[in-house]
């Protein structure tokens, strides 16, 4: 999507000089259309990434906290409470004095945005990303979630009176469930509960911008420069777009950002490198218009009118905090990753719509930042480039809980993602931890099942079934991520 720029070099797809060269990626060394599929990052951080309510604030403090600005835009602010939906049995904050952010692009269906999707009538996630920054807020890592990961959903209240069976579909149906009733704190709640249990990280805080506010945000700003390099046609995104430079708002600029289908590879981890693009460009723009009051004020109103964050983060003077914090991060340790990916096609041939995260690696990667501890970007590249898809992996799995039928019941699951079952039966003796054993050989293959097991513990052994990865299942077993 890169077009000639004046003097030679490359124009990415919002406008912007570049060198032409591409460095290895932050989540794996491949671009969007190779296989597995990744998300292509561009070098630099950027800590506007959709994430409109923390650009805004950041330029609520830039532009001095004027007294105009407080009393027009505070009120615009919506909260959300949503601690007392999640329920228990949340993971526990290891590393107090850190924060965890849950930014999601909202794709509500009410009012205006009730043109969007098709037979759709509860709430969307368009996009979905946490942003940690450090205890000691000298580094900050912003880790995006692809919308179509297939992960575990947990049970949830849908805010009917009703509440959801637990089971596996795409990352964002956990907003749609939680916002059956059209409340996005029921639809916060579940989609943080459902982001915990399957990277283990403790959400402190939640934000959320929908459809709306995004386009204000443009037109404030007079549109974006894109240079898509061939027309683009999205009838699902409301696009027709000539090739070119041009500059877009309204109708167009929302469906820039949100077509898949009909450019690239069809991926939405190629649009999450399309949204940072554009989120960058606007950033830039935004920050050029801090002279201009009415730009200014019109970008800002906008964004707080679709921004609704959490309790504490409901209102200017936490937001500018916020913003004040992450500010004074160096821009070369802000980093941007996509959890670590490829194609559920690769284990489930029939499933061409859906990824899956890639472990070890992703669980490397939550682990870290669990314990705020900075991501080392080349290394996790390096370490992605080459995944063991869970098919590959052999396992039996041995019920050593006493309990009849919980070998067959994780068989089950582990089915369910991915993994290649050859046989159940009864350990030994009963146990209370997890184990995987494996024979020389399969170390790789047994990691990749134990990082999805919190808790387990890998040993090798010699007299292990040739090919085949041993799982016990103890008593204090915790269901795969």
């Amino acid at each position: 999507m890169a077009s000639a720029g004046r003097n030679g070099g490359r124009r990415n797809s919002v406008g912007r000089e570049s060198s032409g060269r591409r460095g290895p990626s932050a989540d794996g060394g491949r671009g969007a259309g190779d296989r597995p599929g990744r998300a292509r990052l561009t070098r630099r951080g950027r800590i506007a990434v959709w994430s409109c309510g923390t650009l805004a604030v950041g330029l609520i403090a830039a532009a001095g906290g004027a007294t105009w600005i407080y009393r027009n835009l505070d009120g615009n602010i919506h909260s959300a409470d949503f601690d007392n939906k999640v329920g228990g049995g949340r993971p526990v904050n290891s590393s107090p004095g850190s924060k965890n952010i849950l930014v999601v692009g909202s794709d509500s269906r009410a009012g205006a945005n009730a043109a969007y999707g098709r037979n759709l009538t509860t709430m969307q996630s368009d996009t979905l990303m946490v942003l940690h920054v450090a205890a000691n807020r000298k580094w900050a890592t912003v880790v995006s979630l692809p919308r179509d990961s297939w992960v575990t959903i947990p049970a949830c209240d849908r805010g009917d009176g009703s509440r959801s069976a637990p089971h596996h579909f795409k990352i964002n149906e956990a907003f749609a469930i939680g916002g059956t009733s059209g409340e996005i704190a029921g639809a916060a709640a579940c989609t943080v509960k459902t982001v915990e249990r399957n990277t283990g990280l403790r959400i402190d805080h939640f934000m959320s911008v929908d459809f709306q506010g995004f386009k204000g945000m443009v037109n404030a700003l007079d549109g974006i420069e894109v240079c898509p390099e061939a027309p683009i046609h999205d009838t699902k995104a409301h696009l027709d777009l000539a090739a070119g430079c041009q500059t877009v708002r309204d109708e167009k600029a929302l469906g820039y950002v949100r077509t898949r289908y009909s450019i690239g590879d069809s991926s939405d981890l190629g649009r999450i490198g399309r949204q940072q693009e554009f989120m960058e460009a606007l950033a830039d723009k935004a920050r050029s218009k801090l002279t201009s009051p009415g730009a200014l004020y019109g970008f800002l109103d906008s964004a707080t009118r679709s921004l609704t964050t959490d309790k504490e983060l409901a209102g200017l003077a936490p937001l500018s905090a916020l913003a004040s914090e992450i500010k004074d991060i160096p821009r070369e340790r802000l980093t941007f990753l996509t959890v670590p990916n490829y194609v559920r096609e690769a284990d489930v041939p029939t499933d061409r719509a859906n990824v899956v995260w890639q472990y070890p690696q992703a669980a490397d990667l939550f682990t870290a930042l669990t314990k705020d501890e900075e991501v080392d970007k080349e290394r996790l590249a390096a370490d992605s480039r080459d995944p063991v898809y869970a098919h590959t992996v052999r396992v039996q799995v041995l019920n050593g809980t006493g309990t009849r039928g919980r070998a067959a019941e994780v068989a089950e699951t582990l089915g369910t993602a991915g993994f290649t079952v050859t046989g159940t039966g009864n350990a030994p003796e009963h146990t209370r931890g997890t184990t995987v054993v494996h024979p020389p050989g399969l170390a790789a293959q047994a990691e990749v099942l134990a990082s999805r097991l919190p808790g387990s513990v890998t040993r090798e052994d010699a007299g292990a079934v040739p090919g085949v990865v041993t799982l016990t299942v103890g008593t204090e077993f915790k269901d795969p991520r």
